[in-house]
């Protein structure tokens, strides 16, 4: 009885460090949730015409940051790969791309409903990433990097092909797909912007656990040092397989809403330039920070929103100038560079407690 109670002490103890360790975290889920109905008051519209999905600048905001969750998702399974287990590669839109199509094709062909179309995206992310694994043994580095690309092409191909037409749209892309009802983006949109920040928001929470695990850990050992690992009696193959699958399970998934949010599939999802896309997106926020994902795609769209916006055809160079200057300014990213400036910072108040002879325990610390 008393053992019963002692651990439920403990859960309760672990809970409430989970929730004071989370805060911020926790605050900006809430803030998120509450942003389309602060919009709407700004906008003079009510509570209910965001539920109802009335037109107005709370509907689009919510569009826009739908998008924004996506391409975050999209990012975390890039950062996995490239930032945590240091595998580079020139293909993962394939895994993007597959989801996006799967989920068109199981709607608009198969008349599927949202479990069955999940489960299917479920199989054909492990497909992917046993496809993707076949060469690992074989391949690193650059080599890997070329063979990705090389089959990420071949699936761009298929999908382009006139043969592929009643399926994929071929060059026209995949068009007239109807979402369900409840997560239509014209007629529930709020639906919709609730579930892409919930799956963002446990997706991350997710992938934060797997890094801090035993097999994250060796993910990174194999990122720092893949000789060293092995000598270490780590099997690098199955762990880089892990990785993979993880990867694209979850970038399937940000195909899967990609459709839904936007009911049209273009072929250029598939090609080099979506993962060139993610690469960008982790290198503004961070590699291997996976808090940079999620900071690196709202910069990323919304960036590419406004100055569109504001500028015209003038946008792209000023983009670019964006991108060269965060690179120059922001070597290691928005949150890696903040990292590296926090612990500066604090060696720096370690020095100057130890200049006038202030010891932690002095101070309280």
């Amino acid at each position: 009885m008393q053992s019963t109670v002692a651990n439920r002490t403990t859960e309760k103890t672990n809970l409430a460090s989970w929730f004071l360790d989370n805060r911020g975290l926790l605050g900006l889920l809430l803030l998120l949730i509450a942003f389309p109905f602060l919009l709407s008051l700004v906008e003079g519209q009510s509570f209910g015409d965001v539920l109802a999905n009335e037109s107005g600048n709370a509907k689009f905001m919510q569009g826009l940051l739908i998008e924004v969750f996506i391409l975050a998702i999209y990012a975390l399974s890039y950062d996995l790969i490239l930032g945590v287990t240091g595998l580079l590669s020139f293909g993962h839109a394939m895994f993007f791309a597959s989801g996006a199509y799967f989920t068109g094709i199981a709607f608009k062909n198969f008349g599927w409903g949202v479990g069955q179309t999940l489960l299917g995206l479920i199989v054909v992310g492990v497909v992917q990433a046993l496809l993707f694994g076949v060469v690992l043994p074989r391949v690193k580095g650059i080599t890997f990097a070329l063979v990705t690309l090389g089959l990420a092409s071949v699936f761009q191909i298929v999908v382009q092909s006139t043969e592929m037409t009643e399926w994929t749209g071929a060059d026209v892309g995949l068009q007239g797909v109807i979402a369900p009802e409840w997560l239509n983006s014209n007629t529930a949109r709020f639906h919709l912007y609730l579930l892409t920040l919930l799956t963002t928001f446990v997706v991350f929470l997710i992938y934060r656990r797997f890094v801090d695990s035993p097999t994250g850990r060796v993910c990174v050992a194999i990122r720092e040092n893949e000789d060293r690992a092995l000598m270490l009696g780590y099997n690098t193959f199955l762990f880089k397989l892990v990785a993979l699958i993880v990867a694209s399970l979850t970038a399937v998934l940000a195909g899967f809403f990609h459709t839904i949010h936007q009911p049209i599939v273009s072929p250029n999802v598939a090609g080099l330039g979506w993962t060139v896309a993610a690469l960008l997106i982790i290198l503004i926020g961070g590699v291997g920070t996976l808090s940079g994902a999620l900071i690196g795609a709202a910069v990323f769209r919304l960036l590419e929103f406004f100055l569109d916006r504001w500028f015209g055809n003038a946008a792209n160079f000023l983009l670019g100038a964006v991108y060269v200057a965060i690179v120059l300014f922001l070597p290691y990213g928005i949150v890696g560079t903040w990292r590296l400036r926090s612990l500066d910072i604090a060696k720096g108040w370690e020095r100057l407690k130890k200049l006038f002879g202030l010891s932690q325990k002095e101070t309280g610390d």
